[in-house]
């Protein structure tokens, strides 16, 4: 773990031993694999300091114990229209926010007239508590699923978890109620998946689609609702993956009529991203959300989601 700390609009690292000898591009570049244009910003604004002093990035080396600090935290304008909205905050520091997405909001406006989704929202909460930036959403979660959804509160954090995300180290499980009884306990769903050319929002498994890989497994079965529970886990993360894959196999989910799912239940489908487990990209501590379900949906109970 490292020791950080903010202050003010700086963000201060005491070097670990284990970047002894790097200079400090090396460090930018290899330990949050900056972007060109951040790098360019920082050094255009001064924005990097070792030590109190403006050290030369190419030969200036870091050692144990040193002070690094960059300034993270420059206000930013806000550019999304704030509406208040009832944010159930699961997980919040400097860098980060996971949030619990309730059903039947989308992630982001897709219009700026459009001003009901949990972006507008998560500005507004910002705007409430002094964030002088816009919120970055890392991965999106579709309308109709509820869960684990994670920002990010400046520049540096949504290009590191972008990167984390693209490498796959960012850890998603969902629950779902699906059709039907599945008989294999657990198994993995490996298909590609594209646009359906019949449908302007369905996709489909295809064979020249972008490649797609779920994890399944199964907690239970109830008779009662003809249903089975499942855990889920996204190797991928493609539009519409889970109610691709699982429709692909005959299971689709509860209240999905969009891929097949016939059960009707008290909101569009029974899918909720339960759990999110992620490195810490400025302190390295692996940090795991819960997030609970809507109580009046009353599909997952709190002991499920602890399961996962």
């Amino acid at each position: 773990m490292l020791q950080t700390t903010r202050k003010g609009e700086w963000f201060e690292i005491i070097v670990p031993a284990k970047w002894d000898g790097s200079t400090v591009e090396q460090v930018l570049r290899n330990k949050w694999n900056v972007p060109r244009k951040l790098l360019h910003k920082f050094r255009s604004t001064r924005g990097v300091t070792l030590n109190n002093e403006i050290p030369h990035w190419k030969t200036h080396t870091v050692h144990d114990g040193d002070i690094l600090r960059i300034r993270l935290f420059e206000p930013q304008p806000l550019e999304v229209v704030p509406a208040y909205m009832d944010i159930d905050v699961v997980f919040e520091d400097d860098h980060l926010l996971v949030v619990n997405k309730p059903a039947g909001i989308g992630t982001h406006p897709n219009t700026p007239e459009n001003t009901s989704t949990l972006v507008n929202g998560v500005a507004f909460y910002f705007q409430s508590n002094g964030i002088e930036a816009t919120p970055k959403y890392v991965h999106r979660l579709d309308r109709d699923t509820s869960g684990a959804l994670l920002f990010a509160k400046h520049d540096l954090a949504i290009a590191t978890l972008g990167n984390q995300l693209k490498k796959r180290e960012i850890k998603r499980t969902y629950l779902a109620w699906v059709e039907g009884k599945v008989k294999t306990k657990q198994g993995t769903i490996c298909e590609p998946i594209g646009k359906d050319r019949h449908h302007p929002v369905r996709r489909r498994v295809s064979k020249t689609g972008q490649e797609a890989e779920t994890d399944y497994e199964v907690i239970e079965y109830n008779p009662e609702r003809k249903a089975t529970l499942l855990k889920l886990q996204l190797k991928t993360g493609r539009t519409h993956q889970i109610r691709v894959h699982l429709s692909y196999i005959g299971h689709p989910l509860m209240g999905d009529d969009l891929y097949g799912g016939k059960a009707k239940i008290s909101h569009k489908q029974a899918l909720h991203a339960a759990k999110l487990t992620f490195v810490h990209p400025f302190t390295e501590e692996e940090v795991t959300c819960y997030a609970h379900a809507d109580s009046e949906i009353k599909l997952f109970t709190e002991s499920q989601i602890l399961q996962v």
